[in-house]
């Protein structure tokens, strides 16, 4: 009886120090006050409104691209979007940004049957995997939907609305540094909404 409840407190004392070192490593990376924390790439729209942080087309109709002031290497980042009028956009990771050339790597958030989830290597390789046709059902464009991107060495997996999208591996994606960036598409008319972004640093 002795030996079962020392076992019973060890597995407890693991599990307690595992949720506290999980909880020590959780960050928000949006605090729904200002843009503390991130660059603005561009000169189209930027902003917080109501608690969220909204990306708009500006009078250039470029690109623009906000990313954070950090680099992450291995992480799991959730966020919440929400798309208005085009929304085409994306979620850059690894990627180095210089004016509005940026090169790394996109998971992309656009409007249904454009690869929402997919992988796209900016100023590289192109498409790199493309989400099957049937899952492009899980987007509710219009609506609040929930991305979850997990990058470890050279393993990046991607889920929307917790519906797993692709997952790939990658050597050369495994040697990229750099920061996240959220991407306005150019072309002028488009309108995203972020949320509760949160990352959980996995190094």
């Amino acid at each position: 009886m002795r030996s079962k409840l020392i076992l019973l407190l060890f597995v407890v004392s693991v599990f307690l120090n595992s949720s506290f070192s999980q909880e020590q490593t959780s960050k928000e990376l949006f605090n729904g006050i200002n843009l503390d924390g991130w660059i603005v790439y561009g000169t189209e729209k930027w902003y917080v409104s109501d608690g969220e942080l909204i990306c708009e087309s500006g009078a250039d109709k470029q690109y623009g691209y906000l990313g954070t002031e950090e680099y992450y290497k291995n992480f799991v980042l959730n966020l919440e979007f929400k798309q208005e009028d085009n929304g085409n956009s994306g979620v850059f990771f690894r990627s180095t940004i210089d004016g509005t050339k940026i090169s790394g790597w996109q998971v992309e958030v656009a409007p249904p049957n454009n690869h929402t989830g997919g992988i796209y290597e900016s100023y590289g390789r192109g498409w790199l995997i493309k989400p099957n046709p049937n899952k492009d059902k899980y987007l509710k464009m219009g609506e609040w939907n929930k991305l979850t991107v997990k990058v470890y060495n050279d393993k990046v997996t991607t889920w929307l609305n917790e519906h797993e999208m692709i997952t790939i591996e990658d050597q050369i994606i495994g040697k990229g540094e750099g920061r996240i960036a959220l991407q306005i598409h150019d072309g002028g008319g488009i309108k995203v909404k972020w949320r509760n972004l949160t990352i959980t640093d996995l190094n």
